[in-house]
């Protein structure tokens, strides 16, 4: 692509609004990552009693266990909601805006 192309993508307020918001999911998302993740690690830290607590009298299982195991289903359900609006509406924007730099160079 010749920078003029380049130019007439930076000018579009659509290509604005797809950094805003794209900046403004990834934010989001990382901030919930954060807490999950940080949390786990405070918990360890300062609830170590309830970290080691089994789930049932008998159990191997304690929640622990669980609580890590459900950080990785978090995290893997983020990933999902990420790529399918990566894929979906910022692609999509993405698209018209390339269209409408190449019709504006043409």
């Amino acid at each position: 692509m010749s920078s003029s192309v380049y130019a007439h993508i930076r000018r579009n307020p659509r290509f604005t609004e797809l950094v805003t918001k794209r900046t403004r999911f990834a934010a989001v998302l990382a901030a919930i990552v954060l807490v999950v993740f940080y949390g786990f690690i405070l918990l360890v830290a300062f609830a170590p009693e309830l970290i080691g607590k089994r789930l049932f009298e008998g159990s191997n299982w304690t929640f622990g266990i669980v609580a890590g195991l459900v950080q990785f289903i978090v995290f893997w359900a983020l990933t999902l909601v990420y790529v399918r609006r990566a894929n979906g509406e910022f692609d999509d924007i993405n698209n018209e805006i390339v269209k409408a730099a190449w019709k504006e160079e043409k």
